[in-house]
């Protein structure tokens, strides 16, 4: 199997440059489709308009419905039809994102992703989750590309919650451990091929960039200042998770969010949040030495370790043992692990995680 790397066309980061966002988008075309929640436009509507107008860029709004399902992306992209648009625009969450890439493939039209938030990997990637109208995990959608364009305001992202950046640091916590797992059992990745060193290479700087500025990096967001650290852990949970996650591959952590999919308590928690937790499991499931200090790590930015965290009260061998079961479908990542994982081993490993999780508290 050939080494495969993909990225987007352009990566942009910096303060202010959503003011610049119709000059980027009139690359791609004259007609977009910006795909936004209602509180979006409320938040950022007047700086997008002025900056389409600027240049000479027409747009159509239309609201996100809040979930990325099948409904959904056909709903979008019968507007996108209908209004004679010839460029996507995707603006706010992962959600949103994963959306309009989805829409964009389907008529095989350039797409711009701008985050307003630092919270998932999933902007720079060239596929999509698609969950059931419900908010359980349906499958992944792969596409031909990756966005065209990725530009993160760090300006508008440091004012967003904290909790939102610090989801972004548990997704982004998963990248450096899932692609080791694929390396060492040389799985396929997302990307179509096996890892290149390039990928391996920016997963573990994704993993030391937490260690070294993650701490930083929440103390200064909740002190309201984009400093050299948020700046990196903005990188860290978009840019180099994104790029390590796609072309080193998925494995354990994912898994384990996606079968917690089935625990409805959890459809409250973000992305970032659930994987953090699966990413303890993956690590107890190698027994890695990396254990302690990714729980520590977790338990210092604030990211959830135990059931309870989850919000969940109901934490019986059953229900978990239901999860580990969705967590080892054969469409699913949990076979990318170098070794044989069965659900009753990953039931095992979330009980313990969940344990270890609640030792670390009580610490506190």
């Amino acid at each position: 199997m050939a080494r495969i790397f993909i990225s987007p066309s352009k990566y942009v980061q910096g303060p202010g440059e959503l003011k610049a966002l119709g000059e980027y988008v009139s690359a791609y075309g004259k007609h977009a489709l910006v795909i936004i929640s209602a509180g979006g436009i409320k938040r950022f509507g007047q700086t997008l308009e002025a900056s389409f107008g600027a240049a000479n860029l027409s747009f159509t709004y239309d609201n996100f419905n809040g979930e990325c399902s099948q409904d959904e992306i056909d709903r979008l992209v019968a507007v996108y039809q209908a209004n004679g648009t010839d460029v996507v625009v995707g603006v706010g969450g992962g959600k949103i994102f994963d959306t309009a890439k989805a829409v964009a493939s389907n008529v095989d039209a350039p797409v711009v992703i701008v985050p307003t938030i630092a919270a998932t990997d999933a902007p720079c990637s060239a596929l999509s989750v698609i969950y059931t109208p419900e908010g359980q995990f349906k499958e992944y959608q792969f596409f031909k590309s990756n966005p065209n364009l990725v530009l993160m305001d760090t300006e508008v992202i440091s004012k967003s919650p904290v909790r939102l950046s610090v989801a972004g640091m548990g997704d982004a916590l998963a990248t450096y451990f899932e692609g080791r797992a694929c390396t060492r059992s040389e799985a396929g990745t997302c990307a179509g091929g096996t890892s290149t060193q390039a990928a391996n290479a920016l997963a573990e700087l994704c993993y030391n960039t937490l260690m070294d500025e993650g701490v930083k990096a929440k103390l200064a967001l909740e002190a309201g200042a984009c400093t050299e650290s948020v700046e990196k852990i903005i990188e860290a949970n978009t840019l180099l998770s994104g790029l390590g996650f796609e072309s080193a591959g998925l494995a354990g952590a994912h898994a384990i969010h996606n079968g917690l999919t089935a625990m409805p308590e959890t459809h409250s928690m973000y992305h970032g949040e659930k994987v953090a937790f699966g990413t303890l499991v993956q690590l107890v499931l190698e027994n890695a030495d990396e254990l302690y200090e990714v729980l520590d790590f977790c338990v210092e930015v604030g990211l959830p370790v135990t059931f309870a965290q989850l919000g969940v009260s109901d934490a019986s061998y059953e229900r978990v043992l239901e999860v580990a079961q969705l967590a080892c479908a054969e469409n699913d990542t949990l076979g990318n692990m170098p070794f044989t994982v069965t659900p009753e081993k990953v039931a095992a490993a979330m009980l313990a995680a969940d344990a270890y999780g609640r030792a670390a508290l009580a610490e506190e």
